[in-house]
């Protein structure tokens, strides 16, 4: 079996990074999955649902905001992972689904590897490429833009409902003009 590691949110200036460990079953061949960012937030939302009731086995976890200031934005991405995958397991375990066999591995998208008790490959692009990881991209964006629309109520001067803590123009703007927001990456530039 495959399990598909991946994350969102290493590019913005404010808000956590989620990621996403992922085990699908045959069932999801049938399925479209493509990387999340090529799908529409629609889309995206429906593919959740169904991987969400479907998969084997699925975990999400996060990094926050301090974090990432405190051991820099890849560390944290890792430890993401690494919360994600074992979510994932306690969910598994909770539902009596363990072991899933003694040959699961996991591909993770990228260059690096959390620090996991499964054989690990880095993929460069596995996002666009493997189905696991693709479900994974999918949980990762979806549960990462929920949380920052949920921000988007605490603090609305910030946008994060429109732009999600990307480094948009309107987003700069904002920082400039209020100071940073609760949840600003504080090591991140805020200007270039």
């Amino acid at each position: 079996m495959i399990c598909g590691i991946d994350e969102a949110g290493r590019g913005p200036l404010a808000g956590p990074v989620c990621a996403a460990a992922v085990i699908l079953g045959d069932n999801f061949r049938k399925y479209l999955l493509k990387d999340s960012k090529k799908l529409t937030a629609s889309r995206r939302d429906e593919l959740q649902r169904l991987i969400c009731v479907e998969a084997v086995a699925w975990g999400v976890g996060w990094a926050s905001h301090t974090e990432i200031d405190e051991i820099n934005i890849l560390q944290a991405s890792l430890l993401a992972m690494k919360r994600a995958y074992e979510e994932m397991m306690n969910r598994a375990a909770e539902k009596r689904l363990l072991p899933f066999g003694k040959n699961t591995t996991a591909i993770v998208d990228g260059l690096h590897l959390p620090d996991i008790n499964i054989p690990c490959t880095a993929m460069v692009k596995a996002d666009a490429q493997v189905p696991e990881v693709m479900a994974a991209s999918i949980l990762a964006k979806t549960e990462r833009d929920t949380y920052m629309e949920h921000m988007a109520k605490l603090y609305p001067l910030y946008g994060y409902e429109s732009h999600k803590g990307y480094p948009t123009q309107a987003h700069r703007e904002a920082v400039l003009k209020h100071g940073p927001s609760p949840i600003q990456r504080l090591t991140f530039k805020v200007v270039n």
